[in-house]
């Protein structure tokens, strides 16, 4: 995981001096132990430096565990700047996150450098399988993944984009396993590749994926549905002997996802099968009968009934403060007469 605080100096030759002593071995080495010092799982990986001007951006990349590490490595990385003061006590740290992490918004960095879990998964589908299954051929897809994943998406100036749908099935795996659905703009960075192999015979597809940000203890994975998803996969929680592998292995099947469902896209796109599917899944119609699909949102008609019944009591409610009135005021009592 990464984090990337912005830094600012008196003039540019102080930011650059820091930059040099980032970049030695000593300047490094007293930021790695700062930084390590503060958790039993952050390790320090590599730290990356860029200069605007005389402020500068600090991109540190820590190992995590199997937690996806946002809060550990940003508590290290404020550790390690605490140090890093004391030897340039003019510095101002402007912001923790400098937007050179970078999180949560589409960006170069991640795509060539990575960030969290980098995973490429490959498979190859008889062409047998491609047509009876798939309904559509080998060179289809090949010529199609060409066309739409790589070509069209350079045409349209796409960061990471190079796939059919990935952010689809990446986001209902994050939402399933108790990851942070606003992480996948970063996540879902992914590049299909097709080619035939076999003599032509057989499809090989690959999905590369640099950046996928997931861990299987803390935030989400704690809730009960999204702990389950994780124990069936057996994957919950942090892995006994090797720190890492858990959330390394939930990466891997996340991948695999997304090729699955890449393939099966393209594979619509190119027989013409999309619209047809769509309309013959189509979610307006009920997949259980109603009586079994939850109360809550509540269903309209049920919302009525508790519309009527909180205005028959807002009703009782103001004929008793008129009741009230007309009691306690005398120009209201009848009057009595005598004779």
């Amino acid at each position: 995981m990464t984090r990337g605080p912005c830094i600012e100096f008196p003039s540019i030759v102080d930011a650059a001096k820091a930059k040099r002593w980032i970049d030695s071995p000593e300047g490094s080495q007293i930021l790695r132990d700062a930084f390590d010092s503060t958790s039993r799982f952050a390790r320090l990986q590599g730290l990356k430096c860029g200069l605007a001007g005389r402020t500068l951006y600090v991109r540190f990349a820590s190992s995590t565990g199997d937690a996806m590490g946002m809060n550990m490595i940003s508590k290290g990385t404020e550790k390690a700047l605490a140090v890093m003061s004391e030897h340039f006590p003019t510095m101002s740290v402007l912001a923790l996150s400098g937007n050179y992490c970078t999180d949560k918004k589409p960006n170069a960095m991640n795509w060539i450098e990575g960030r969290g879990k980098r995973v490429v998964a490959e498979a190859v589908v008889p062409g047998s399988v491609v047509k009876s299954v798939l309904k559509t051929t080998v060179r289809d897809l090949v010529f199609l993944n060409g066309k739409k994943n790589l070509q069209g998406s350079a045409m349209a100036g796409s960061i990471g984009g190079f796939n059919a749908h990935a952010a689809n099935i990446l986001t209902a795996m994050f939402l399933a396993t108790g990851q942070d659905p606003a992480q996948n703009v970063v996540s879902s960075n992914c590049m299909t590749h097709m080619e035939a192999v076999n003599q032509d015979q057989d499809l090989l597809i690959t999905v590369s994926m640099p950046s996928i940000e997931v861990g299987t203890v803390g935030g989400g994975t704690v809730l009960g549905p999204q702990g389950a998803v994780l124990e069936m996969l057996g994957l919950r929680g942090a892995h006994p002997t090797s720190p890492g592998h858990n959330a390394r292995r939930l990466a891997r099947v996340i991948a695999a996802a997304v090729m699955a469902g890449e393939l099966s896209l393209m594979s619509a796109l190119a027989a013409g099968h999309l619209i047809k599917a769509h309309m013959a899944h189509n979610r307006s119609q009920p997949t259980t009968p109603l009586p079994t699909r939850p109360s809550t949102p509540a269903p309209f008609a049920k919302l009525d009934v508790i519309a009527a019944a909180e205005q028959a009591v807002e009703a009782e409610r103001e004929k008793r403060k008129d009741d009230e009135k007309a009691s306690s005021d005398p120009a209201a009592k009848p009057t009595e007469s005598s004779g």
